[in-house]
């Protein structure tokens, strides 16, 4: 059975920092594209980032402040959140095989809140 599981969110000051991590089961971690998507209040989805065996991809909108990598030895996936913005509030979500928005499984997320 596939399981991903996020934790790191929480509330935190604009400029603050945040790691995410994602423990990831079920499945030959370290082949798919593993990445995180979000979900802000009351929008749709938005793709945020990605890993491959070729690199590491993100949006625009995070580029620069964001940094995905993975630890195959803990089957986990990380994202390190930098200098947040009030508009990088949302729901965090790890998914497999993530091409933009289209995945196959992710998991239940978790909540990022920048605020003062």
């Amino acid at each position: 059975e596939v399981q991903l599981v996020e934790s790191g969110g929480g509330l935190v000051q604009p400029g603050g920092s945040l790691r995410l991590s994602c423990v990831a089961s079920g499945f030959a971690f370290g082949r798919p594209a593993m990445g995180w998507v979000r979900q802000a209040p009351g929008k749709g989805l938005e793709w945020v980032s990605t890993i491959t065996v070729l690199g590491t991809y993100y949006a625009q909108s995070v580029k620069g402040r964001f940094t995905i990598s993975i630890d195959n030895t803990k089957n986990t996936l990380y994202l390190q959140l930098n200098n947040l913005k009030t508009e990088d509030t949302g729901m965090y979500f790890c998914a497999k095989d993530l091409s933009g928005t289209n995945y196959t499984f992710r998991g239940q997320g978790t909540l990022v809140v920048v605020s003062s």
